[in-house]
């Protein structure tokens, strides 16, 4: 019973994250975290599947082996979030306080975005 609720919340995971990769404001990467967690407890092929995918397992791989972000995804995410609260400011008009607090969020997660390391490039082999 355990692994199908961690199958069926990982699958829940990858659909937000499909949703996130066509819309701006919501993330991709974090929830196909998430997802590959969930998938780690119930389904050792979704898992495979999930970090070995084309397009989103290599930042995956570098999350879960040296917690890093690529520069591409940090100024994504940070444009992003810029992005966001310039939306949220100008059409939900906020008072001080709430535009404060929103802020000071948006700026937390930056700066652990940007706190990340970058992942390392393979060393070249020669033939």
């Amino acid at each position: 019973m355990k692994r199908l609720l961690w199958a069926t919340l990982g699958v829940g995971f990858v659909a937000l994250g499909l949703v996130g990769a066509a819309l701006p404001v919501l993330p991709t990467t974090p929830f196909l975290i998430l997802a590959a967690a969930c998938f780690a407890r119930s389904s050792p092929r979704l898992e495979a599947w999930l970090l070995n995918h084309r397009h989103f397992g290599p930042p995956l791989r570098d999350w879960r082996r040296h917690g890093a972000i690529s520069p591409r995804a940090k100024r994504l995410a940070c444009g992003g979030m810029a992005a966001g609260y310039g939306f949220f400011w100008f059409m939900a008009r906020p008072g001080w306080p709430l535009a404060i607090a929103v802020a000071a969020l948006m700026l937390a997660s930056a700066s652990y975005v940007l706190s990340r390391p970058s992942p390392q490039p393979l060393p070249k082999t020669s033939p």
